[in-house]
C-alpha cells in the first residue's frame, strides 16, 4: 500500500519519502467525518432547552436540525468537486475550519434566528468537509480489501458519530449547557486542524477549473424549497398556497438544475456518472435508507424526554448501545463482504434494520427500557451497520481517482438529502397525528406517542424500500 501511496503522490509531484502513514490519514479523516454526522444529532436531547432559553417553537426545532442538514445535502457535491480540482487536504482543511467558526457562532447565539443561521454555516462546512474525507480514502488504498476495511472504519466511525450524538448532547446539556453541544466542536476542531496538516498530503486529478456554482445554489434552494412546503403542510392544506408553492418551486428548481447540468461544460453534476450502475443503484439505496435511519434519533429523544419525562443524561446515555451495535455491526461488514456477496450483507442488514424500526413503532407511555429502547435501538442501528458499507464500497467502486471526490459528495448526498426529507415528511407525518389525537380529547403523552410511533412505522416501510433496491447492485468482481 506504501508503495502505491507513494506512486500516486509522485504523479502530484510531491517526494514519496514524506508519504504519511495509513494509520495517520485514516485516523485524521475519521475525525473529520465523526465531527460533521455528530452534529447532525448532538442537538437533538438538546432541543427541549434550546426551546426554552431561545423561545423557538416545534417548526424552530424541526429548523435548528433541518437547516444542517439541507445546507449539507445541498453543497455536497460542491465540496467533493471541490476536493477533486483545488485539492483534498486544503479543502479539507478549510471545511473544517469553516464548521469550527459556525460552531462557535452558534454556541454564543442568542436568538432562534441565530442559532439556525450558525447551523446554515456549519452545514456549508460540513458539506465541504465531509466527501473530501471519504475522497482521500479512497484514493490512498487500493480497490479491494484494503479499502473495504478503510471504508468499514470509516463507515463505523461516521455512524457511531450519529448514535453518540444523543449521549454527547445529553451529557453536555445536563451537566454544563446546551450551547457546549456546539462549543465543543471548537477545540477538537482546532486539534484535527493540526493533525491534518501534519499527516495529510495534497493531491488533486488535474489543473483547477470553474467550479459550477449556479449548480449548488439551485439544487440546494431546491431542496430547501421543497422541505419548507412539506413542513407547510403540517398546518396547511397540500392544495393552499403556503405549502403547495414552496413544494412546486423546489420540484421547478430541481427540474431546472438537472437540465443546467446537462448542458454545462464542467457540471456539478455530470449525469453520466448515473450511468455507472454501481453508482445509481447505492445513491438510490441511501436516498431510501437516509429518510428512516435520520429521524431514528430525533424521535426517539423526543419520545424518552417528552413522554418517558427522562432527563437529557439519562436520554444521552440510552443511546450508548446504539453508538455500539452500529460500530459493531460496521466493522463486521467488511468481513462478512470477503465470504459473501456484499449485496446480500447489505439486504441482511436493511432487513434488521428495518425490523428494529417496525419494533420501535409500539411505543407506548409506559415503556419500558429494554422493549422500548434497547431491544428496537441496537437490532436497527446493528442492521444499519451491516448495510452501509457494503453500499459505500459499491458506490465508488469502478470509478476513476479523478471523479472519487464527486462521487463521494453524491454519495453523502442521497443519504442527508434522503434524510433531510424524509424528517421532514415524518414529522409533518407525526405531528398530524399528534394534533388529532388531542383534538380528540386524547392526553398529550398518548398522543406524543402515537405520533411517533406513525414516524417509525413509515421509516420501516423506506428502508424496506432501500433494502429490496439493493438488488440493483452489482455483483462484486472477484479478486
Amino acid at each position: 500500500m506504501s508503495d502505491l501511496l507513494g506512486q500516486r503522490e509522485r504523479i502530484d509531484g510531491s517526494s514519496p519519502r514524506s508519504t504519511p502513514p495509513a494509520w495517520a490519514v485514516l485516523m485524521a479523516v475519521c475525525a473529520g467525518q465523526f465531527l460533521v454526522v455528530l452534529d447532525v444529532s448532538v442537538v437533538n436531547v438538546a432541543l427541549p432547552s434550546m426551546r426554552t432559553a431561545l423561545g423557538l417553537g416545534e417548526t424552530g426545532q424541526q429548523w435548528v436540525v433541518n437547516a444542517y442538514a439541507l445546507t449539507f445535502a445541498g453543497f455536497l457535491l460542491l465540496g467533493g468537486r471541490a476536493a477533486d480540482l483545488f485539492g483534498r487536504k486544503r479543502t479539507f482543511l478549510t471545511g473544517l475550519a469553516l464548521f469550527t467558526v459556525a460552531s462557535l457562532a452558534g454556541g454564543l447565539a442568542q436568538s432562534g434566528g441565530m442559532l439556525i443561521g450558525a447551523r446554515t454555516l456549519q452545514g456549508l462546512g460540513a458539506a465541504v468537509l465531509a466527501p473530501t474525507t471519504l475522497a482521500i480514502l479512497t484514493t490512498s488504498f487500493p480497490e479491494g480489501p484494503e479499502r473495504t476495511r478503510a471504508i468499514g472504519t470509516w463507515t463505523a466511525v461516521g455512524a457511531g458519530g450519529g448514535a453518540a450524538g444523543g449521549l454527547v448532547g445529553g451529557l453536555l446539556t445536563d451537566y454544563l449547557s446546551w450551547r457546549w453541544v456546539l462549543l465543543v466542536n471548537v477545540p477538537i476542531g482546532v486539534l484535527v486542524i493540526v493533525g491534518a496538516t501534519l499527516w495529510l498530503r495534497e493531491s488533486r486529478s488535474g489543473a483547477v477549473q470553474r467550479l459550477d456554482i449556479p449548480g449548488a445554489v439551485l439544487v440546494t434552494s431546491g431542496v430547501a424549497s421543497l422541505a419548507y412546503g412539506i413542513a407547510q403542510s403540517e398546518s396547511h392544506s397540500w392544495t393552499s398556497a403556503a405549502s403547495g408553492l414552496p413544494v412546486l418551486g423546489g420540484l421547478l428548481l430541481l427540474a431546472v438544475f438537472v437540465a443546467v447540468e446537462a448542458r454545462t461544460a464542467q457540471p456539478l453534476m455530470p449525469l453520466r456518472l448515473f450511468r455507472i450502475r454501481s453508482v445509481s443503484a447505492a445513491n438510490t439505496v441511501l436516498l431510501a435508507c437516509g429518510a428512516a435511519t435520520f429521524a431514528t434519533w430525533y424521535f426517539l429523544s423526543l419520545y424518552m424526554q417528552n413522554v418517558l419525562h427522562y432527563s437529557p443524561v439519562r436520554a444521552g446515555l440510552s443511546f450508548l448501545p446504539h453508538t455500539i451495535a452500529i460500530i459493531v455491526g460496521s466493522k463486521l461488514a467488511p468481513r462478512l463482504m470477503s465470504r459473501i456477496d456484499g449485496r446480500i450483507v447489505g439486504a441482511v442488514g436493511g432487513l434488521l434494520s428495518a425490523a428494529g424500526l417496525a419494533w420501535q413503532s409500539r411505543l407506548s407511555v409506559d415503556g419500558h427500557f429494554l422493549t422500548s429502547i434497547l431491544g428496537p435501538g441496537v437490532c436497527t442501528m446493528f442492521g444499519a451497520g451491516l448495510m452501509l458499507t457494503p453500499i459505500a464500497a459499491a458506490a465508488t467502486s469502478g470509478v476513476g481517482i479523478g471523479e472519487q471526490g464527486l462521487v463521494s459528495g453524491l454519495l453523502n448526498t442521497s443519504r442527508q438529502l434522503g434524510g433531510a426529507l424524509g424528517l421532514t415528511i415524518l414529522a409533518t407525518a407525526a405531528a398530524d397525528r399528534i394534533s388529532t389525537r388531542t383534538a380528540a380529547g386524547t392526553p398529550a403523552p398518548h398522543a406524543l406517542a402515537s405520533g411517533y410511533s406513525l414516524a417509525f412505522l413509515l421509516g420501516a416501510t423506506c428502508l424496506l424500500i432501500g433494502t429490496a433496491l439493493t438488488a440493483l447492485l452489482p455483483k462484486p468482481v472477484p479478486r
